[in-house]
């Protein structure tokens, strides 16, 4: 199987390359450079302590669940590095050796659009959104469930690529193992994400899947980055935030996988 995959550069998305390389007979990546210290570098998030405090947190729940520091290069890798921003620069053209395959994943890239988007769309393009849609979408959608309190809608959705943000059709949600400390709590989601797929691209089940349409009147909240600032960060890091046992109510989700 040839996979194609549109991600990152942070731990998180490392391994999601390598455990696909590990089942693709070729794996395909594009992968954006983005700064592994946000808040201290500005990228997609401003220079700011508070900020910086807060990513130094994720980074300890990331390196908690992922090792991977490097892909683990094989013959059967082919790597497309970029930098934030160049993605939407190339044309068809100039990626044709990425787009043959039988598999196309996106996890962790920016915002596909144009003759790009369209490709992944008519190719059923797999999206990994991090948060439960279609109750939050948009940005930092599983820090906004916990600052909301909504701990039972902290999670993955996976669904098809669609030209809106995070409303495509869904595949199924997953949902993270509970612990009380938030960070370790939401970075959980992750795995649970990269592990269901994984896990339903080897048995081919992922191409089974029937889909279901995301009911916008359920929409709770759609964020954009701005909102991400640091009053909010920092009310939040005050509240001490321990995540209590959950109960949760199967009907909220579509075929949910528990990590």
């Amino acid at each position: 199987m040839k996979i194609t995959v549109f991600t990152s550069n942070h731990t998180r998305h490392i391994s999601l390359i390598n455990k696909l390389g590990s089942i693709a007979d070729q794996l395909f990546i594009i992968q954006e450079s983005r700064s592994i210290f946000p808040g201290l570098n500005k990228s997609r998030y401003y220079k700011s302590n508070i900020l910086h405090n807060y990513f130094q947190n994720v980074n300890r729940a990331q390196d908690f669940f992922f090792k991977d520091k490097n892909i683990f290069t094989k013959k059967n890798i082919f790597l497309l590095p970029l930098a934030l921003g160049d993605l939407s620069h190339l044309n068809l053209k100039d990626l044709t050796k990425f787009l043959k395959s039988d598999l196309y994943i996106v996890f962790g890239s920016s915002y596909i659009k144009d003759d790009l988007c369209d490709f992944l769309i008519n190719n059923n393009a797999i999206n990994i959104h991090m948060g439960i849609s279609p109750y939050y979408r948009g940005t930092d959608c599983n820090f906004w469930a916990l600052n909301d309190k909504n701990y039972h809608l902290v999670g993955a959705t996976v669904h098809l690529l669609s030209k809106g943000l995070d409303n495509g059709d869904i595949l199924y949600h997953a949902l993270p193992k509970y612990f009380e400390d938030p960070f370790l709590f939401t970075m959980s989601s992750v795995v649970s994400a990269i592990e269901s797929l994984i896990e339903r691209i080897k048995d081919k089940s992922i191409f089974k899947f029937e889909t279901i349409k995301q009911d916008k009147k359920l929409e709770i909240n759609y964020t954009k980055i701005k909102e991400f600032n640091e009053k909010v960060v920092e009310s939040f890091t005050k509240s001490n935030l321990k995540i209590r046992k959950i109960d949760y109510d199967i009907g909220l989700f579509y075929k949910p996988y528990f990590l």
